[in-house]
């Protein structure tokens, strides 16, 4: 019998999740090509840590070659184009043809698209901007620190929040607290807007209580590294001694097509199955855009790409041996909020609800630290 091939681009959270389950759930007739430029898999949610120092690069790396000892076949290369027509994908190792293409190539991100951040901004988003970032930590020496979300949507809501929270623990440790302040800049109306305003509140109040200042609905036009301010719509300006932001974000280039996203954003898809337009192509994560209740849109977060990626898996398992498909994404989904001194919060809930997502944030404590240890443990060896 002849089998099928289905191509994964992209080993990022969702890609490397759906690459796993599509190769434990397809007989060995159909092949899995997972397509990824960088072999080298960083764990983002630990990017935190490297900046305080609690872990180092190499603790959270994996070599995503490893991944051919499970059958899948993992191809070094850079996705140039993808021909929904044709069914396939150009790479930088040659055209591949797929029977079905998952798109996990998360959101890229475009620190050019906001004057100056690339000069002045240190961020948290990668591995070496993480080991950057902790560089400048150390140094630090008393003063004003920023926490600046650069522009909406971006992915890890809780992310800006961690920095600040983790940010002014370690100034307090090394009892730099008096001689500094941390401040968070951000367009949103108050913090993870999508959970809700009882969790934004709930967050916000945890922010202040640690006497970080809270500036919300301010759009950065640019970023005045000569003189370190920020530079908001409006002509409101804000000084700094260290900046830590989060970069614009923008879809790739590739996924600007017909058959994906005519419109030039994020790939729509549906909320369920998560189809794209194009006829064996389905799309994961963070390059995707789906709307929920009250005119937003799922956050890009990890938790999602990953439960979608089991959905899509077992939907192709399902299609390719001729069963009638069941897979599908539900909304669920949650995520840890470190807060420093050893201490986290965990927000989780139904982003599909109506009429708003149903969403609560837990009671912060040190067992939900813990548990972000215990996940990052299981991760790392779970999935290689």
């Amino acid at each position: 019998m002849a089998g099928n091939t289905v191509i994964v681009l992209g080993a990022g959270t969702g890609g490397l999740v759906a690459a796993r389950a599509l190769r434990r759930r397809l007989r060995r007739e159909h092949r899995v090509v997972l397509v990824e430029r960088d072999l080298r898999y960083s764990f983002a949610p630990s990017f935190l840590w490297v900046l305080t120092g609690e872990r180092r690069p190499e603790q959270i790396t994996r070599d995503l070659g490893r991944l051919r000892r499970h059958g899948i076949e993992v191809i070094e290369a850079e996705a140039l184009a993808i021909d929904t027509a044709g069914r396939a994908v150009e790479t930088t190792a040659g055209r591949l043809l797929y029977d079905r293409l998952v798109v996990a190539l998360g959101a890229e991100l475009a620190a050019e698209a906001l004057p100056g951040f690339g000069e002045a901004a240190h961020t948290v988003y990668t591995l070496e901007g993480a080991v950057a970032a902790a560089g400048a930590l150390r140094d630090f020496e008393g003063g004003r620190v920023a926490v600046l979300v650069s522009s909406l949507p971006y992915k890890c809501p809780a992310a800006p929040y961690e920095t600040a929270f983790l940010v002014e623990a370690a100034l307090r440790r090394r009892g730099l607290a008096s001689a500094s302040s941390v401040d968070v800049y951000t367009p949103e109306p108050f913090p993870m807007p999508t959970a809700g305003p009882e969790v934004g509140a709930a967050l916000r109040a945890m922010v202040e209580a640690r006497g970080i200042g809270f500036h919300p609905g301010l759009t950065a036009e640019r970023i005045d590294a000569a003189g370190r301010e920020l530079v908001f719509a409006g002509g409101e300006r804000a000084g700094f001694d260290l900046l830590l932001g989060v970069p614009p974000h923008r879809p790739p280039a590739l996924v600007r097509t017909p058959g994906l996203a005519p419109d030039g954003g994020f790939v729509p898809v549906d909320r369920g199955t998560l189809a794209a337009a194009a006829d064996g192509v389905f799309a994961i994560g963070d390059v995707t855009v789906i709307p929920v209740a009250g005119g937003k849109f799922l956050p890009k977060a990890g938790v999602f790409a990953h439960a979608q990626a089991e959905a899509v898996a077992e939907r192709i398992a399902a299609e390719l041996s001729g069963r009638q498909p069941s897979g599908a994404f539900d909304g669920h989904g949650g995520c840890f909020v470190e807060l420093g001194d050893g201490a986290a919060a965990y927000g989780s809930g139904d982003f599909y609800a109506e009429p708003a997502p149903a969403v609560r944030l837990r009671r912060p404590g040190r067992a939900w630290h813990l548990g972000k240890v215990l996940f990052e443990r299981y991760w790392l060896t779970r999935w290689f």
